[in-house]
């Protein structure tokens, strides 16, 4: 028997020790940075647990007019399970799942898997679950991860703009200047895509603080001037650039190669793979082919971001 409980603030510990022991859950699955959109999103998040009151599994979640959303803001969601997850036990969870949500008048529930790059542990058994109940794949964006232990060498075009950087004495370091680092991507996302930063550099300076070793943003500089940074998002197998930015002057002499053959070749060669994140739009029917090329030079090649439907 499968007992359902929907998350409620006095939770938040059992959550976040459940998370941290996961085989699929990182940080942004963190009550303290899934909180940190309270404002924005109705929770309603879920908790699943055995017939000994143990905690087997969790669903990041938010509510919007009866349709049940892996959560808003959030990359990935889905079911988080630890080691001792296994495919009957999943499909148990589901079965309760559904019945759980009819008698909650909701829907639908629109799924988000987490990308297997982020497993510590095989975790598709949510996978199958999702194939014998009759969801149906209705978006699939494509991220470019490069596998950390066996890299691909970077192209030529890659390899000359990070001479170029060198050669105009750029310096890479860790920053925590996330004024000049907003300013750039603003221009950048105000030109090229005609939007705005969904943080602020004060948002972005709280998230790093909450999570020093998780958040952290790279840059390059002439003097005191940032030309190009990464922001990352750091897991236990997995550096994945969250915000990727680029100023004019940046692109004239190759800053944004600097830091990222940094990144690759030097801070990350510990971890599993480095995830430069989705090229696509227009929920994955349109492919930015000029920005994903760019990541392919790095060595990147595909890791699909799945959402699934699943009718009530």
């Amino acid at each position: 028997m499968i007992e359902i409980t929907k998350y409620q603030p006095e939770y938040k510990e059992l959550w976040n020790n459940f998370i941290k022991k996961s085989k699929n859950g990182t940080f942004m699955l963190d009550r303290d940075y899934m909180d940190y959109h309270s404002d924005r999103f109705q929770d309603n998040s879920l908790m699943f647990f055995n017939e000994k009151q143990e905690l087997i599994a969790v669903i990041p979640a938010n509510i919007t007019d009866n349709v049940l959303f892996s959560h808003g803001g959030l990359t990935y969601g889905g079911v988080v399970s630890d080691k001792k997850m296994t495919v009957q036990k999943m499909l148990d969870i589901f079965d309760n799942l559904i019945i759980y949500l009819k008698k909650e008048n909701i829907k639908k529930f629109v799924y988000k898997r987490i990308p297997w790059v982020y497993y510590t542990y095989p975790s598709d058994e949510d996978f199958y679950a999702l194939f014998r109940y009759g969801a149906s794949l209705i978006r699939c964006d494509i991220s470019t991860a490069i596998y950390l232990p066996e890299r691909i060498k970077f192209n030529e075009r890659r390899k000359r703009n990070i001479k170029k950087a060198i050669k105009s004495d750029l310096k890479f370091k860790r920053t925590e200047d996330f004024e000049q680092y907003i300013t750039i991507l603003s221009e950048v996302l105000k030109i090229h895509h005609n939007t705005k930063p969904v943080h602020t550099a004060d948002e972005l300076r709280k998230l790093a603080q909450t999570f020093p070793d998780n958040i952290k943003l790279y840059a390059a500089y002439n003097s005191d001037n940032m030309l190009a940074g990464v922001l990352i998002f750091e897991t236990e197998t997995t550096a994945h650039a969250q915000y990727i930015v680029n100023s004019e002057e940046g692109r004239n002499c190759g800053a944004l190669d600097l830091v990222f053959d940094k990144l690759i070749n030097e801070i990350y060669t510990n971890k599993k793979y480095f995830d430069f994140g989705i090229s696509t739009e227009n929920q994955g029917r349109y492919l930015n082919e000029g920005l994903i090329s760019q990541k392919q030079e790095f060595g990147g090649r595909g890791v699909v971001y799945e959402f699934y439907e699943l009718i009530v």
